[in-house]
């Protein structure tokens, strides 16, 4: 993984659209089966959408039916840190771009093989990259 990204609040609403912010900096989430990545099908690369850094491929994209865009796999394993999210009364495990530190979601043990993992991602903490 490349260097870490270390902005200010300020920078961050400054090159965040307001949606975008809430979920990456302040940890929202948005509604089900409204994120643009929800249905996407397209081949190519999901990038973080604060600094860019590839994260997921459509390759390992599936169709969870949780109405968030779900991976079984990230593209390179340093590219996604997990830490204990204890928030909301629930017990998850948050997923967050390594390089910059914005929140993208939770990963469950749910999901399909070979990694029996589903990475349940905001869109608005995506960008794509056309294959």
């Amino acid at each position: 993984m490349a260097d870490k990204i270390f902005k200010t609040e300020e920078e961050w609403k400054n090159d965040l659209d307001p949606e975008s912010y809430y979920v990456i900096r302040e940890k929202g989430t948005e509604r089900a089966f409204t994120g643009i990545y929800n249905n996407h099908k397209e081949d190519g690369t999901y990038v973080c959408k604060a600094c860019g850094v590839s994260l997921f491929s459509s390759k390992n994209k599936f169709d969870s039916h949780c109405g968030w865009p779900s991976y079984y796999d990230g593209i390179d394993s340093g590219a996604i840190e997990t830490k204990p999210d204890y928030s909301h009364g629930m017990i998850r495990t948050e997923i967050t771009c390594a390089k910059c530190g914005g929140h993208l979601g939770h990963v469950f043990e749910d999901g399909p093989q070979p990694t029996g993992l589903r990475y349940c991602v905001n869109s608005l903490s995506l960008d794509f990259k056309k294959e």
